[in-house]
């Protein structure tokens, strides 16, 4: 009867199958607090709450960048470290390309032709 009431109450905050997905809590530990303190209890809201938090953060980082935070970001970058890593991978690009040129280009071979036996040099 009691694991019902929890299925139940698992099935109206589906925020709690989060939490055991990424190996936070377990099953069992959310059965046990269910148990102790009942569905109507405050321990209930760090894991009910925290997430809407965590999902407007995320919808308004994603869908509400302002000019200012563009440019905000773009102050932040160092450029320094940019240009290596463009440096880097034109590197690595024209090393590949090198590769494949050799590999492309190969000079005709001159088929070899003996020598008939009967001619000497210069005849």
């Amino acid at each position: 009867m009691k694991k019902e009431q929890f299925k139940e109450f698992v099935r109206k905050n589906p925020k709690l199958i989060s939490y055991v997905k990424n190996n936070e809590m377990t099953w069992q530990k959310f059965y046990e607090m269910y148990e102790l303190y009942g569905e109507n209890n405050n321990i209930w809201d760090t894991y009910l709450k925290e997430e809407e938090k965590s999902s407007t953060v995320v919808n308004t980082s994603v869908s509400g960048l302002s000019l200012s935070q563009v440019v905000n970001w773009f102050k932040n970058v160092d450029l320094d470290s940019l240009q290596e890593g463009i440096g880097n991978v034109q590197r690595v690009l024209g090393v590949v390309q090198d590769f494949s040129k050799k590999d492309n280009v190969t000079s005709p071979k001159e088929t070899y032709k003996p020598r008939p036996l009967y001619k000497h040099f210069e005849d």
